[in-house]
């Protein structure tokens, strides 16, 4: 096998969830040696508002040496959601631009991957915003 076909990450798909100030589904799958595409899916409803939110973001992952498994990644992408206030019946649409900096894990023998990871955003639209980020773990099924 040449140093070319070695992958950081031990597994070509992952899905699960993740749990933050954020909650959602998120998906991976393998880009390259070492790059993967998530894409995050959250949601919130309550009696003044409902929320969702779709997050694409490129990640590159870089084994941590002596440490089977653990790889560091970071990546950045885009977000696109809605929000929609129930009591005056007004909604948003907004884009954002996004970062993301964390820690990925594979179980050697098990199909089950956990994330720490940290996304700021820029907000684009409908105001300019920075919002500092949102820090979340993931739990996946890996196949």
């Amino acid at each position: 096998m040449s140093t070319s076909d070695v992958k950081a990450q031990d597994y070509k798909n992952a899905i699960g969830g993740r749990f933050g100030s954020y909650n959602g589904i998120t998906f991976k799958t393998g880009l390259s040696n070492n790059a993967m595409l998530e894409l995050i899916g959250n949601f919130r409803s309550n009696r003044n508002f409902s929320w969702a939110q779709l997050t694409g973001l490129y990640e590159v992952y870089n084994p941590i040496g002596g440490a089977p498994g653990l790889n560091w990644y970071y990546g950045a992408g885009a977000s696109v959601g809605s929000v929609k206030n129930k009591f005056n019946d007004e909604s948003d649409i907004y884009l954002g631009v996004n970062g993301v900096l964390g820690l990925d894990y594979k179980f050697k023998g098990a199909p089950i991957n956990l994330s720490l990871d940290w996304i700021p955003t820029l907000r684009l639209t409908p105001d300019t915003d920075f919002y500092s980020g949102d820090v979340g773990l993931g739990v996946r099924f890996t196949f």
